[in-house]
């Protein structure tokens, strides 16, 4: 197995501690202000990673290995964005079992791979139908992706909702034979497996 090195594309923990900070040196996390420097610091965050991933391209020759490191670049900030957005920007605390969300990576972000520039496919994954909470965290998030220049194409959908299209639709079951858990319930992805 391949030393990814992901260690030195993308420190999560120090993202998380600086997205904390930003919450506590503002009044309100949804702000404007709070806001702006959430878009820097995961801007930086992009641009600091894709470079590392670059430089041990040049250094290791592994193209394989740069598609991982860049996935698993985009998989930490993605996670951060979820976390920030439920626990600061919303404050959502004992969720019920319909507000339950998962973000699951589909296509080539699915199978860990990520090439420069890619398209990252996301579902957002509900039990049931959609609730406000759930639409507010989607929202927030793609509008984030959106303004750090991500290109998303993205799906929110329950588990029966998924499998009922999956059966017409080639597109969206291929999708989902490619899926990978990112964050949320985990319960919620099994059953979609």
């Amino acid at each position: 197995m391949t030393d990814l090195q992901l260690d030195r594309i993308v420190d999560a923990e120090k993202l998380a501690a600086d997205l904390r900070r930003i919450a506590e040196q503002h009044d309100d996390a949804a702000s404007m202000a709070a806001r702006a420097d959430v878009l820097a610091l995961l801007k930086k965050t992009l641009q600091n990673g894709h470079a590392q991933a670059e430089r041990l391209l040049m250094d290791d020759g592994k193209g394989l290995a740069c598609a991982q490191r860049i996935s698993h670049l985009q998989d930490v900030i993605i996670g951060s964005i979820y976390r920030f957005a439920l626990n600061d920007v919303f404050r959502a605390t004992n969720l019920s079992k319909g507000e339950k969300l998962t973000l699951v990576a589909l296509g080539g972000y699915g199978r860990g791979t990520l090439a420069p520039g890619s398209d990252i496919d996301l579902l957002f994954l509900l039990p049931y139908k959609k609730t406000p909470l759930g639409e507010q965290i989607t929202e927030y998030m793609l509008l984030i992706l959106w303004d750090i220049g991500q290109k998303v194409g993205h799906a929110t959908r329950s588990v029966d909702e998924c499998i009922r299209l999956s059966k017409t639709d080639t597109t969206i079951c291929t999708s989902i034979l490619e899926a990978r858990y990112l964050t949320g319930d985990e319960e919620l992805f099994d059953n979609l497996m």
